[in-house]
């Protein structure tokens, strides 16, 4: 990723940095808190993974960040590990929890260094709308509590709901007032002037001054404590490292999945290309710091990455400035931040959980089809009562079956199972004789590609027709693809001619369909003579076939 650099790209780059240090502050801080981990974890996030990725990473101008799919995922392993009191006992949560978080980078560096990162954006966007619109709401919930005045709660939806009739009693109005108002300047902030300040930072000031000028006597974020982190060790035991794979992978993957999204947005906005292998290498180093310094994982963003770029940002440097600013703040003005309410907080949140939720599909959701609706539906479920690590996985397999079962017809719709009428296909005078509604011949045409989707139907259609016919010709000339689960399916086409007493022959076919019939040897019960090159020599072949017949008969 060659870049040319000159002082108007560094001005640019400063511009960048100063304007998405300002949009991500809030963020850190609301992401912190609503993890239960404190608002260091969020800022810390923000520090080494923008860093790392930007400096590691293969997408020019990428944002990285503590990002809302992470802080869920993140959360469900929190509370798996620091919310058992046997685990906290021998105080071994919080090193469990940061650990699946490293491994987490490790596997997103394998996944970079295997040079697999191109296709994981292939995952169904019925899963990524699903769990997409499940963390909007998360988001949306977990900021009740402090917008009616409570504290940030570390549960999950259910939880926080079953806690939500004791908040409404105990309701603090000044900090209803500072929440909506908050809430308000998101939402009524001008998109022309957003590009100059941007909206959830004038929400923070403008929350700020009202609790300081008469809204006061409502929750704030308070004394937090400057400083380096401490190291968090990893959790070696063979017992705990196999248990937290699967937590691990799915993490890995939403990481994944989100930051190579954004790269794309990233890609549309600049015109260059972004490296999907080296930018996952960086994400991974990000992630690994992030889980050694006790800090939140996070992803590539690509709202943070839209904002960096119309604001200047141009090179990796835009984000290691901004880590560099964000590290000043922590280690000399954490005091800047300790007057901020947990409602002003609260409205910012709920603002971003609504603008993550896919609503170009919810609203539609009753006009698209079952195989895509389901998947979507099913996953956004299952990521609020169950959880994000449920859900994506149940998810990836609704997917999988629903699209298995569309792509089945859609293969089964290029299958041409006819009989061939003799006086048409054999000619007048070969069949001068013989009734002339009479089909000796079937023809079994295969156009496009053929899997596992479809290889049980094509057995089950083609097996009827084989039994009505002489001799059957399969025709592989049209076949663009075909793996080895509809190669075997062949395999027992022929078989049951062989068991009907139906002759086959084989228009041979080319390329990787060919291959894959060889490797297999599928046609190993048929005489050499039996593959032809064309329709015209199946049909030489066919007329032979038949006369052999007559010919055994009369004898």
């Amino acid at each position: 990723m060659s870049i040319r650099y000159d002082f108007r790209t560094l001005g640019q780059d400063v511009s960048g940095a100063v304007v998405s240090t300002i949009i991500i502050l809030p963020w850190a801080l609301a992401y912190g808190l609503a993890s239960g981990l404190g608002p260091m974890a969020g800022f810390y996030s923000v520090i080494v993974v923008g860093f790392f990725a930007a400096v590691f990473g293969g997408t020019r101008a990428q944002v990285s960040h503590v990002s809302a799919p992470m802080l869920v995922a993140t959360t469900v392993i929190l509370m798996k590990y620091m919310g058992n009191p046997d685990v906290m006992e021998h105080a071994s949560g919080p090193a469990k929890a940061f650990t699946i978080v490293m491994l987490a980078g490790l596997l997103q560096i394998v996944f970079g260094v295997s040079r697999i990162g191109r296709f994981i954006i292939y995952t169904p966007y019925s899963v990524i709308s699903g769990f997409t619109s499940g963390i909007g709401v998360i988001l949306m919930v977990v900021s009740l509590l402090p917008l009616l005045g409570a504290s940030f709660e570390t549960g999950g939806p259910l939880i926080i709901l079953r806690a939500f009739p004791d908040a409404v009693e105990n309701v603090n109005l000044n900090a209803v007032v500072l929440g909506m108002t908050s809430l308000a300047v998101c939402v009524l902030w001008p998109a022309k002037a957003n590009r100059i300040l941007p909206a959830y930072g004038v929400a923070l000031i403008v929350g700020m001054l009202l609790a300081l000028t008469g809204f006061g006597g409502v929750p704030i974020i308070g004394e937090f404590p400057t400083g380096l982190p401490v190291l968090q060790w990893p959790v070696l035991s063979l017992d705990f490292l196999v248990d937290a794979v699967q937590p691990a992978f799915i993490l890995a993957l939403i990481g994944s999945l989100a930051s190579l999204l954004s790269s794309h947005v990233h890609d549309s906005l600049t015109g260059t290309r972004h490296n999907s292998d080296r930018e996952l290498v960086g994400q991974g180093l990000g992630n690994v710091a992030a889980g050694l310094l006790g800090a939140l994982p996070g992803s590539g963003s690509a709202s943070g990455t839209v904002i960096n770029i119309r604001a200047g940002g141009r090179t990796p440097v835009a984000s290691v400035l901004r880590s560099v600013l964000l590290l000043v703040l922590v280690l000399e003005g954490g005091t800047i931040a300790e007057p901020i309410p947990y409602a002003v907080l609260a409205g910012i949140m709920i603002k971003g959980g609504w603008d993550i939720m896919d609503w170009r599909l919810l609203t539609r959701v009753r006009y698209l089809r079952l195989d895509f609706a389901v998947p979507m539906l099913a996953t956004l479920i299952l990521t609020l009562l169950a959880d994000l690590l449920v859900a994506v996985g149940l998810g990836y397999i609704i997917a999988v079956l629903a699209r298995a079962k569309e792509q089945g017809r859609a293969e089964m719709h290029g299958v041409l199972s006819v009989p061939l009428l003799d006086r048409t296909f054999l000619g007048e005078e070969a069949v001068a004789e013989a009734d002339p509604f009479l089909t000796h011949v079937g023809l079994v045409d295969l156009r496009g590609s053929y899997s596992i989707a479809s290889a049980r139907d094509l057995v089950w259609i083609i097996e009827k027709d084989i039994q009505y016919h002489e001799v059957v010709i399969f025709n592989f000339s049209h076949t663009t693809y075909m793996d080895y689960s509809a190669a075997l399916a062949m395999e027992n086409l022929v078989a049951f001619a062989g068991e009907k007493n139906t002759e086959c022959i084989v228009i041979k076919p080319s390329g990787s369909v060919a291959q894959t019939l060889d490797s297999l040897d599928v046609f190993r019960c048929l005489p050499n003579d039996r593959f032809v090159t064309g329709m015209d020599e199946a049909k030489k072949l066919a007329l032979a076939l038949l006369r052999k017949r007559d010919r055994g008969t009369e004898a």
